[in-house]
């Protein structure tokens, strides 16, 4: 992966995604669990289609891939706005990923792990990316919350749940727009 800097997406994504981020975040808070979820969209009809993501094997997430792609074909989208937990490094651990991987077989399995609200949006000028760590809300050993969201942006990416964008003839290179 490439990463430039902190950079928001632009506006226009921005206004559509901070209602669902903050729908979310009031999951995490209400003590629930996150489903899995891509939001397919179109701006210029506005038109924003929700597709639960299969956890589970590598299988059902290939079907979830598959089903967000003819959602994005059939709604001519220009993006993609992913919602998962998941696990990552601890940033002091990051640079040891290979050994870890190697010792424990997964980062999730690992003493280092941390809950991640992974958020990713992908559009035909790049992919935006956050991942805010999930934190305990307060004393509750249910209720949860994540932080400050900080997207970074990234020219190169890869993985099952990104290239989800139907291709269109005349597409460009990702570059950044503000």
């Amino acid at each position: 992966m490439i990463e430039a800097p902190v950079s928001n997406p632009p506006q226009a994504y921005l206004d559509i995604i901070s209602p669902l981020i903050d729908k979310a975040r009031g999951f995490l808070e209400a003590g629930e669990k996150l489903q899995a979820m891509a939001f397919v969209g179109n701006l210029t009809t506005k038109e924003v289609i929700p597709v639960m993501i299969q956890p589970g094997s590598g299988e059902d997430k290939d079907q979830s891939a598959r089903t967000i792609q003819s959602a994005a074909l059939a709604l001519d989208a220009d993006f993609v706005f992913t919602i998962m937990e998941a696990w990552s490094l601890r940033p002091s651990k990051v640079s040891q990923m290979a050994a870890i991987l190697d010792k424990y077989g997964s980062i999730g399995a690992s003493p280092y792990a941390i809950d991640i609200c992974a958020l990713t949006l992908e559009t035909k000028r790049g992919v935006w990316i956050s991942q805010p760590q999930i934190m305990p809300k307060g004393i509750s050993k249910k209720k949860r919350t994540i932080g400050a969201v900080e997207f970074h942006y990234f020219t190169e990416v890869g993985g099952r749940f990104m290239h989800l964008l139907p291709k269109k003839e005349g597409d460009e290179p990702p570059t950044i727009l503000h």
